[in-house]
């Protein structure tokens, strides 16, 4: 391997490497309606469009923004959670195609695996079951652990930490959201790719300040396997 190579690729999970199918606006929708927000009207459709624009941020953050009353937000959050993990019951996720061999792939040569979310350690836990993924990758995070979660460097910087990267230029990001680059970013990454099998699209990714924009998790494994020849 050369002595700059990435040693350390960070994952986001939802619209990265597992197929989301829209679960989270759903999920928002029930927690809006606990939160006491009106069904329909500008008032719903402006939380609706708030939380798109900020997909991939820790969803307590979310709410804080959205609700600015604590309890509020909390009581929002609770009710997000319950329908996230109930949906994935009655809908159940799958992979983005090609994340699982992309992972093996990528641990084979050498890179070690992060994978983080913006949700709680029990919804990722519940995602990780439903695909079989608890052994997939050499650590996970929700932004509990980390400290706080993106647009924050925490997260990138404590998988560096824990798996023992020499340095921010040696780790790559991928995620599916402007939030998910800025995370990048802050930490240093060396590559910091947004992915178009998510919720932003190739234009917001870009101007987020992405180093590379790829179709899927596939070609991003590819991108760092070519670094490593």
């Amino acid at each position: 391997m050369p002595d700059n190579a990435i040693q350390l690729a960070v994952f986001d999970m939802a619209g990265t490497t597992v197929a989301d199918g829209g679960l989270v606006v759903r999920a928002f929708d029930a927690a809006a309606t606990a939160a006491g927000l009106e069904a329909e009207g500008p008032q719903r459709d402006r939380a609706r469009q708030y939380v798109l624009d900020t997909m991939g941020q820790s969803k307590i953050v979310v709410f804080r923004a959205l609700f600015d009353d604590e309890d509020r937000a909390q009581l929002a959050n609770r009710a997000f959670e319950a329908a996230y993990d109930a949906l994935i019951e009655e809908v159940g996720v799958t992979a983005i195609p090609g994340a699982a061999a992309a992972f093996e792939q990528l641990r084979a040569a050498g890179v070690k695996v992060a994978l983080t979310t913006g949700f709680s350690r029990g919804t990722q836990d519940r995602l990780l079951t439903a695909l079989g993924w608890h052994d997939i990758a050499d650590l996970t995070l929700a932004p509990a652990e980390a400290g706080r979660g993106r647009p924050y460097p925490d997260l990138v910087l404590t998988a560096l930490l824990r798996l023992g990267a020499d340095a921010v230029d040696r780790v790559a990001v991928l995620g599916d959201t402007t939030s998910d680059i800025a995370t990048g970013l802050a930490a240093g990454a060396r590559i910091v790719a947004g992915t178009l099998t998510g919720a932003h699209d190739e234009a917001q990714l870009r101007a987020a300040g992405a180093t590379h924009v790829v179709p899927s998790v596939t070609e991003f494994a590819d991108l760092i396997r070519t670094e490593l020849s």
